[in-house]
């Protein structure tokens, strides 16, 4: 009969965090040698990337398919189209799913998966540029490539050198590597990646501008330079947002009364409330913010001047919106 498992001493906390430095210092020594052996086959590998004019389809089996699924997921939302396809599935009609015009990607640590190895011979012939990702530049899957890229690792950081460990961290991280290079050299922007995402957080404060969370037209609060502090305040008290512009005949502004404003100017003994003209009190070039903005400025300008509302106005200054922290709290952009 098979003799039970002595169970282990149990683990110290000291003796668990030993345990996860050591495979994260192994894991970060196999990054290190995979960066010292990029190369031309990498260029060459992103040039046929370049040049696809369908898709990038990654495959792979068991762990290398689940960094195949991953690599696939940040190309697509990096500006290279992609998608993965199970090997084992291919075999079985997804191989459908994959054109003439794509390039794939294969990702085998060994390079000898069967699922991967059966898909060669129509790959070859549908005539398919492919390119390799293996941990043995020697094996059937590399030497079947147009571009092997080396993912090789000195050793798992597991303690019986079994579970892919290391491996599958320097295989994704040669997959990022490969995104990151591709969205540089097409110009991929930020406003980009957020067309991609737009609904993330990120995509919110990517995609929305001044003119999505402005309160324009009536809601905009406005006196003339000639109005008196209490008509001033009764259109501050109208319109909630905690300030007025103050703008000329035409419509430009020629200044700004906030909340803090009114608190200064009651503590200024010698002034009286009722009778004083809103443009002897009013705060002169105040900060203001253009309408084709992100709204991601208007929270950084007010952040960096301490202050929480915003005169929107056109290209010859004219008021044209008004916003403050809280548009931006419901709109979710702070």
């Amino acid at each position: 009969m098979p003799q039970p498992l002595t169970p282990a001493a149990p683990p110290t906390d000291a003796s668990l965090v030993a345990s996860g430095r050591r495979v994260i210092e192994i894991e970060a020594q196999a990054l290190q040698d995979v960066a010292v052996r990029l190369d031309g086959g990498f260029s060459a590998a992103c040039r046929l990337a370049l040049a696809c004019r369908g898709r990038v389809v990654t495959t792979g089996m068991g762990k290398s398919g689940h960094i195949a699924r991953k690599i696939a997921a940040t190309l697509a939302s990096t500006g290279t189209p992609a998608f993965f396809v199970h090997p084992g599935e291919a075999g079985h009609g997804d191989l459908g799913m994959i054109t003439d015009v794509d390039v794939v990607l294969a990702l085998s640590y060994s390079g000898e998966s069967d699922e991967v190895l059966t898909l060669l011979p129509v790959l070859k012939r549908q005539g398919n540029p492919l390119i390799a990702m293996t941990g043995k530049p020697q094996s059937t899957l590399a030497r079947a490539a147009q571009v092997h890229l080396d993912v090789s690792v000195p050793l798992e950081a597991c303690p019986l050198h079994l579970a892919p460990t290391s491996s599958t961290t320097a295989t994704l991280a040669m997959g990022d590597a490969l995104a990151v290079a591709l969205l540089e050299a097409r110009g991929f922007t930020a406003d980009d990646f957020a067309r991609s995402h737009p609904a993330g957080s990120l995509g919110r404060r990517l995609l929305l501008h001044i003119t999505d969370v402005m309160h324009a037209g009536d809601e905009v609060p406005r006196v003339m330079a000639t109005a008196t502090l209490s008509e001033a305040l009764v259109e501050m008290s109208r319109k909630r947002l905690g300030m007025t512009s103050i703008v000329d005949v035409d419509g430009r502004l020629l200044g700004l009364f906030t909340d803090g404003d009114l608190r200064r100017t009651l503590d200024d003994s010698a002034l009286d409330v009722r009778t004083a003209m809103i443009a002897d009190v009013m705060t002169r070039s105040p900060r203001t913010i253009g309408a084709d903005q992100l709204a991601a400025e208007a929270a950084s300008l007010m952040e960096t001047h301490k202050i929480s509302g915003l005169i929107v106005v056109d290209e010859t200054d004219r008021v044209v919106g008004a916003l403050n922290i809280h548009d931006l709290l419901r709109a979710r952009v702070v």
